[in-house]
């Protein structure tokens, strides 16, 4: 029997996607364990009863379990599958609240910006325990990690613990791949595609079918008026992030309320989002008192559950992943965590090497891998001082305020984080 144990339960929608994969793979009948842990009693208990419900409408015969002691659940783990947003829907509006008063507009700031920068400070340390506590209690399981920042959170795991079963899984290439499909009218299984960089900044660097390129097609078709379609003009290559996204990781966009009028950028939008989340939630509790079904029978596979599947099944499948580089892109740094493709089978993930990016690309990874390096450095070494130095490299916050602005920024969100950051970056006065 497979042990796969769900860490943080906060993402419902997420959790039922997943396990609904699970549960519908006919030879796991009987074969699964699913172990639920949450520090929120409440969120712990939604949990269960959703898994619950989940395995009686699939009759998959999981054996489910319920663990608030997080030690005890890993126990054993084949499979480790979490999501953290640590702080919650609070911390989050203080992300958007309080950069909004200075002026600096965001619209996800999860993975990078001001609000990457305050996310990567509450989450890297809980990552970097359960990552210790892995290699002590399930030292072959997989830890699969759907939540953000991604490219944080796998590098600091990686340094600070040795940990090397660590992959982030995200639907965002999968979702752009069969974007351009349709966009073009065909499969996406019949177009050979490769995408690689980092995650949320990642692009389409092959796109192709009967050994010719689909880019002279995807020319003709594409409408302008978008952040992507804005880059993917100038740089080359289709971004695999939302526009959202991408508006964020370059200084050119947000600071302009024309530009973002031009091309729909949708500021604050990460506020609806999470307000979307509260409100499924809620949906799903009425839906499991109402005795609803509330199982996924069709959709695309999500990416954590197809990994798990080819490795519990044997049947071998490619999932992009993020993990240590290690030379996977040879010309970004080695301890960086990137998003590169990876073949999947009953050995395990094994990533793809994909060689050198385009120059162009690569440069623009610098810029992000250098927030990315300098919130990691200031949880691993205890140093307040890179937080200030993160945000002034960030590519939207420097673009946007001066110097003095973003170390009173940085300071107000650490004083209203307090609670949920490490006590080096609370205590340490800047120099």
């Amino acid at each position: 029997m497979s042990r796969i144990v769900f860490v943080g339960l906060s993402q419902v929608e997420l959790t039922r996607r997943v396990v609904s994969d699970l549960l519908l793979a006919p030879s796991l009948r009987g074969e699964l364990e699913i172990v639920l842990h949450d520090a929120d009693g409440g969120l712990l208990a939604t949990g269960e009863a959703l898994v619950r419900a989940l395995d009686a409408e699939a009759g998959a015969r999981a054996t489910i379990t319920v663990a608030p002691d997080r030690r005890r659940a890993l126990d054993g783990a084949d499979f480790v599958v979490s999501y953290l947003d640590v702080g919650g829907f609070e911390a989050t509006l203080r992300d958007f609240e309080i950069p909004h008063r200075y002026g600096l507009r965001q619209t996800i700031g999860d993975t990078i910006g001001i609000g990457g920068i305050f996310r990567g400070l509450r989450t890297i340390p809980f990552f970097v325990e359960l990552g210790r506590e892995m290699a002590e209690l399930c030292p072959d399981a997989w830890l699969l990690n759907c939540g953000d920042p991604m490219a944080m959170i796998g590098w600091a795991v990686q340094e600070a613990t040795g940990f090397e079963r660590f992959a982030g899984v995200c639907h965002a290439v999968c979702d752009t791949h069969t974007y351009l499909a349709d966009l073009v009218g065909r499969r996406v299984d019949e177009i050979d595609f490769l995408s690689a960089g980092l995650n949320h900044q990642s692009f389409v660097l092959r796109f192709e079918a009967e050994g010719r390129s689909l880019y002279p097609e995807l020319d003709a078709l594409l409408e302008p008026g978008h952040v992507r379609v804005e880059m993917y003009r100038r740089f080359g290559y289709f971004p695999t992030q939302s526009s959202e996204h991408a508006a964020e990781y370059v200084p050119w966009f947000l600071r302009h309320p024309a530009e973002t009028a031009r091309l729909g950028v949708q500021v604050e939008e990460y506020l609806r989002r999470s307000g979307k989340n509260l409100h499924l939630y809620e949906e799903t509790r009425r839906a499991l008192s109402a005795g609803r079904p509330l199982l996924i029978r069709w959709q695309h596979q999500e990416p954590a559950a197809a990994a798990m599947l080819a490795v519990l099944t044997g049947e071998e499948r490619e999932v992009y992943v993020n993990v240590a580089n290690k030379g996977l892109i040879a010309n970004l740094p080695e301890s960086s965590c990137v998003e590169v493709p990876a073949r999947v089978d009953a050995d395990g993930i094994h990533p793809v090497a994909v060689g050198e990016l385009p120059v162009q690309l690569v440069a623009l990874h610098r810029t992000f891998l250098n927030v990315v390096e300098l919130t990691v450095r200031a949880v691993l070494d205890g140093d307040r001082r890179h937080v200030h130095h993160a945000a002034m490299v960030d590519p939207n916050t420097a673009a946007t305020l001066s110097l003095p602005a973003i170390e009173a920024l940085c300071d107000e969100l650490i004083e209203a984080h307090a609670g949920l950051l490490p006590a080096a970056i609370r205590g340490t006065t800047t120099a």
